[in-house]
C-alpha cells in the first residue's frame, strides 16, 4: 500500500516558485515570439528584457526602471501588468534590490512609472507657481507706476516668459495658453500626470502633434530625444525641454511649469529632476 501512494501523489510533487521573468519568458515562447520581437514592440533594449527573464537585476538601471521595463513587457504579451509588477516588486525586495540604483551607465527609458519621487515633482511645481506669482505681482506695480519691488525670483520669471526670438513680439507667453508638442523627427514620448496615469505614450513621427490636456493634473514628460520636439504655448515657442540625446523625466509640460523653468534650462541643459541617472542615454527608438 505504501508503494502505491508515493511519488505519483500530488503531495509528492515538488512545487517550484516561478519568477516573474520565467512567467514572461514562458508566455513569450508560448506565443512564438523572440526577444528581438519584444524589444522592437516595447522599445526596451533586448539586453534589459533578457536580464528580466533571467532575474539578473544587478545589470539593470535600477528598481524603478526594472519595474517599468517589466510592465511594458507584460503589456506587449497581453498579461496582467499590474499583478506582475506587484509580484516583481516583492521579488526585488526579497532579493535585496528594493530601491536599488545601478552604477553610472547608459540606458534607454520606457515607462519609468515613478521617476524620480512624486514629492520632488510637486515641490518643483509649487516653486514654479511662486515664481509666476512673483512676476505678476511685480508687473502689477510697474503698470500702476508704483515703485516696483525686486523679489529674488523676478529675474528668472521674466527670462522664462520672454517673447520668442524672431517672432517680432515682446509680449510674454500666456500662461493659460494651450501647450502643443510637435515632433521634428521620429521620437518616443510618454506624457503622464501626477497620479502616474498615462495621457499619451507612443512613437511620434516627424510632424505629428500632441496637445496637453488643460485639465491634466501636473502633466509630465519622459523621452530620450528632447531635441526632436518643439513646444509651444498658445502658438508661441518656448526653449527646448533638454539637451540633445539626454534622457529627461518628470519634466512638467503644463504652461505654468514650462514658464517657470530655470534660466539654465533654456540653454539646453537637462533639468536636474529630468536626468535621474545623470548619464548620456542612446536614442530610445533603437532597441539593442
Amino acid at each position: 500500500m505504501e508503494s502505491e501512494v508515493g511519488d505519483n501523489s500530488p503531495s509528492g510533487e515538488e512545487f517550484r516558485f516561478q519568477t516573474v521573468g520565467e512567467q514572461l519568458k514562458a508566455e513569450r515562447e508560448r506565443k512564438s515570439l523572440s526577444l528581438a520581437d519584444l524589444a522592437a514592440q516595447t522599445r526596451v533594449p533586448m539586453r534589459h528584457l533578457d536580464a528580466i527573464e533571467k532575474s539578473e537585476f544587478s545589470t539593470l538601471p535600477g528598481t524603478t526602471y526594472t519595474l517599468g521595463f517589466a510592465r511594458s513587457y507584460a503589456r506587449a504579451l497581453e498579461m496582467d501588468a499590474a499583478k506582475l509588477s506587484a509580484d516583481l516588486r516583492q521579488e526585488l525586495s526579497q532579493g535585496g534590490y528594493d530601491g536599488y540604483q545601478a552604477p553610472t551607465q547608459n540606458y534607454e527609458p520606457t515607462d519609468p512609472a515613478q521617476v524620480p519621487s512624486r514629492t520632488l515633482a510637486w515641490t518643483a511645481a509649487a516653486i514654479g507657481v511662486l515664481v509666476v506669482a512673483a512676476y505678476l505681482f511685480w508687473r502689477s506695480y510697474a503698470m500702476t507706476d508704483a515703485p516696483a519691488p525686486a523679489p529674488a525670483t523676478a529675474t528668472a520669471s521674466i527670462t522664462a516668459t520672454k517673447a520668442v526670438p524672431g517672432a517680432g513680439s515682446t509680449a510674454p507667453v500666456n500662461a493659460g495658453g494651450e501647450v502643443v508638442l510637435t515632433a521634428t523627427d521620429s521620437v518616443w514620448v510618454k506624457i503622464y500626470d501626477a497620479d502616474n496615469k498615462a495621457l499619451f505614450e507612443n512613437q511620434m513621427a516627424a510632424g505629428e502633434k500632441f496637445t496637453i490636456p488643460q485639465d491634466a493634473k501636473n502633466p509630465m514628460i519622459i523621452t530620450g530625444r528632447p531635441q526632436a520636439l518643439t513646444v509651444t504655448i498658445g502658438g508661441k515657442a518656448v526653449p527646448p525641454l533638454g539637451a540633445a540625446d539626454r534622457t529627461i523625466a518628470d519634466v512638467g509640460v503644463s504652461a505654468t511649469s514650462l514658464l517657470a523653468r530655470k534660466p539654465q534650462d533654456e540653454t539646453g541643459n537637462a533639468p536636474a529632476a529630468a536626468n535621474n541617472a545623470g548619464t548620456r542615454a542612446p536614442p530610445a527608438q533603437t532597441p539593442n
